[in-house]
């Protein structure tokens, strides 16, 4: 059992260079991004238009050629459009960590509802001072609910996790749309945040929010959150001896990650988990 108000030895939540070629600043993790801002770490040729000049690169693929070129030109260094190379620079952007929770009724609720409470407070003293910010989603009955906005306070989250309810049937797809939301409109407001969604569920679904079947209404909910580009994680809180796969079914339509709870450490070893994930992001 963990405590919401336990305390958590924890790492930083630290990303690699994604491959995405980012638009606007960023304060966390370190990211590419075509902006004139920024630490310049390499140079490439232009895709496009040249708006960031590689000066030093420019010169270097130039040189060989220079003998040569000054046979028909005048010029102390004849440049021509193959030669031209520009920055490529990074920054550093903040991560947007969204958990999505069924609080169906189920013999493993309980167990999951304090994994996730350990794991957000745990990330949230890890990311107080560097800008990360986690929110938490909360399923049940015909509803989902944000029980946590994002946020990088761990006041407000010790507050708001002692409200998180359990019971009723397993409106799945609701929360999947609902913590999708929750990062679309993060990344609106800062187009190089990096996203990603855990969640936590056994997979089944029995509340439709249209005349689909509620299974098949979430996995293509599922199939939409992949195509956007939303890292995901799906954490399997099924027992053991009822398992049935749906989860894993979810993870590969979300076309994500799949663990099983009893293989983590509890909210600990999901925060790690989160930590590992965030790190990877390039590799993906």
């Amino acid at each position: 059992m963990f405590n919401p108000a336990d305390a958590f030895n924890v790492r930083r939540i630290e990303s690699s260079p994604d491959r995405m070629q980012r638009r606007a600043g960023g304060r966390r993790s370190r990211s590419r991004t075509r902006r004139k801002q920024g630490r310049y770490i390499t140079n490439r040729l232009p895709a496009g238009p040249l708006t960031d000049l590689a000066l030093d690169a420019t010169l270097r693929a130039a040189a060989p050629f220079q003998r040569q070129r000054r046979r028909v030109s005048p010029r102390a260094v004849v440049l021509e459009r193959q030669d031209l190379r520009e920055k490529v620079r990074v920054r550093k952007t903040r991560n947007a960590v969204c958990f999505v929770v069924d609080a169906s009724w189920s013999m493993a609720a309980e167990a999951r509802m304090q994994a996730t409470k350990a794991a957000i407070l745990s990330l949230l003293k890890d990311a107080y001072q560097r800008r990360d910010r986690v929110g938490l989603v909360s399923f049940g009955r015909d509803r989902a609910t944000v029980l946590l906005p994002l946020t990088n306070s761990v006041e407000l989250a010790q507050r708001r996790l002692q409200l998180m309810p359990t019971g009723g049937k397993t409106p799945l797809s609701r929360g999947l749309l609902r913590g999708y939301e929750m990062l679309a409109r993060a990344r609106l407001r800062d187009p190089e945040v990096l996203p990603l969604l855990v969640i936590l569920t056994d997979g089944h679904a029995n509340v439709a929010m249209t005349n689909l079947p509620p299974q098949q209404e979430a996995y293509r909910i599922a199939d939409f959150i992949a195509l956007q580009e939303i890292q995901c994680v799906v954490i399997d809180t099924e027992l053991p001896a009822f398992y049935r796969g749906l989860a894993r079914e979810l993870a590969e339509h979300l076309k994500g990650a799949y663990y099983r709870l009893e293989d983590l450490a509890g909210g600990t070893g999901i925060a790690d988990l989160v930590r590992s994930q965030l790190r990877s992001k390039a590799k993906r």
